[in-house]
């Protein structure tokens, strides 16, 4: 005998242990709900699988061997880790079923999502349970592409009317949840005025030829960022040629939250979200760098794939796009 590749099944050694504890092939097979000779079987291909007699069947009654004593508590070991192990993929599942995922850009993970989330658990039916929540920071970009993959079931983001993104509508629908405004700000001098400003007589036409300006230093988005598309498509590709202000870039990142420390420390102009910089503005630490006119409207969305999600994900969905 050997075990050679034999299969194991794991009823013979539920069969094994059950014959160890009563010591008697007929009351083991009928507790096992098994015919005596289909269970006799059992036993004898379990030893055929560990190449020894697991049992003395010449004594009464019939005891293990030596090698069986030795197997018992292997076995009795590797079926509680195997229960334990289901029990665990079953609650594993179950915590899936009612789990929320979540992509959402820098700024807004910052800012925004947490009193948001806690508006929309409020407006929740009595007793519903949220279950875990997952969270993954990141730059427009790499949110979208876990859209895109399936690995987020929302996704929470700056937009804006007239740009465009990778999310197809056929596939995915946001929901406007709420808005913000991309405002030009920069470090105050000791009077309180910007050290760096658009001069009042920027008009937002079309660069004339002239006299020579001096260009704005202005901090902008790479091009993973959300905003920074929003910003290319509504101020032009290049700042310098949307206007009669003269600008020259001169930090580039995907993050408002680093533009703002830049901004902070005196680099330039950099068109942050009002509800990223309230504070600073409140402190004095960062001031308005221009007027109204070149203030960004945007609008903060949550999009979510149209394919049905969990109940949980629905239940959430539900109240976000009513509120």
């Amino acid at each position: 005998m050997g075990p050679g590749n034999r299969p194991l099944d794991l009823d013979w050694l539920e069969d094994f242990i059950v014959l160890a504890d009563s010591g008697n092939f007929s009351r083991a097979a009928q507790a096992r709900h098994i015919a005596q000779p289909a269970f006799s079987r059992h036993i004898k291909s379990l030893e055929e699988w560990a190449g020894v007699d697991l049992f003395d069947r010449t004594t009464h009654p019939v005891s293990l061997t030596a090698a069986g004593k030795r197997l018992l508590p292997e076995i009795e070991d590797v079926l509680q880790r195997l229960e334990a192990a289901r029990s665990q993929a079953r609650a594993a599942h179950e915590q899936a079923a009612v789990s929320l995922q979540f992509a959402a850009t820098h700024a807004l993970s910052l800012t925004f999502f947490p009193t948001w989330l806690g508006k929309v658990e409020a407006r929740l039916h009595v007793g519903r349970k949220m279950g875990p929540i997952q969270m993954v920071s990141d730059s427009f970009a790499a949110c979208e592409d876990l859209m895109l993959q399936r690995r987020a079931q929302f996704l929470l983001c700056h937009g804006h009317p007239e740009v465009a993104n990778r999310l197809d509508p056929a596939q995915f629908e946001f929901a406007v949840v709420g808005e913000d405004r991309l405002l030009p700000v920069s470090a105050a001098n000791a009077d309180g005025k910007p050290q760096h400003a658009i001069p009042a007589e920027a008009t937002g036409n079309v660069r004339r030829s002239g006299k020579a300006k001096t260009a704005l230093p202005v901090l902008t988005y790479g091009e993973a960022s959300g905003i920074g598309q929003i910003m290319r498509a509504v101020m032009g590709s290049a700042f310098g040629e949307r206007s009669d202000l003269a600008m020259r870039i001169v930090f580039t990142a995907h993050h408002a939250v680093l533009l703002k420390t830049m901004a902070i420390e005196g680099r330039g102009v950099a068109w942050l979200p009002a509800s990223l910089i309230a504070p600073e503005l409140a402190s004095g630490a960062l001031t308005r760098a221009g007027d109204d006119s070149w203030t960004v409207p945007i609008e903060v969305r949550l999009f979510r794939p149209r394919a049905a999600l969990s109940e949980t994900a629905e239940a959430l969905w539900r109240v976000a796009r009513g509120a």
